[in-house]
């Protein structure tokens, strides 16, 4: 499966001290957006100091107006709120959905803890309908885990 050869690459970025983290956050970006062909946007969002909001992070795919984003809005304002993984197989039957594309069809977010804490997630969008499985949930855990050892 595509997920165990990505996950040394991964690794293999993430272990690049000599990148700045910035660098190495678009480079895991551009990773996951070249390799599977149902991510197409792939991004990340951080929370801004200790407002309850977000604020975007590197990411590849089309331009967003949604570089900022209150706790509790879209799926990514939610997931900031229940640090729990949101998996949206159908974007349309969501009500608190933030549309960045038309094209988009469905969501994943999930979490990134440091010390238990959510500071961020990856956010993936997706223009093919309900694409994401239990092995995206898992691979995109392992992402996170990953990216929370250089934050």
């Amino acid at each position: 499966m595509i997920f165990e050869t990505l996950k040394p690459k991964v690794e293999n970025i993430i272990s690049n001290a000599e990148d700045s983290v910035e660098h190495r956050l678009l480079k895991i970006c551009q990773l996951l957006e070249a390799h599977i062909d149902y991510y197409n946007w792939v991004g990340f969002y951080f929370r801004n100091g200790k407002k309850e909001e977000l604020i975007l992070g590197p990411y590849v795919g089309e331009e967003t107006e949604h570089t900022t984003i209150p706790f509790g809005k879209g799926i990514c304002g939610q997931v900031a709120v229940s640090n729990k993984n949101f998996v949206v197989p159908d974007v349309s039957a969501q009500d608190n959905y933030i549309a960045c594309s038309l094209t988009v069809k469905a969501e994943i977010v999930i979490p990134i803890f440091v010390n238990g804490e959510n500071i961020g997630q990856i956010d993936i969008d997706s223009n093919t309908p309900d694409p994401f499985t239990e092995a995206d949930e898992r691979f995109l855990e392992f992402v996170c885990q990953q990216v929370a050892s250089i934050l």
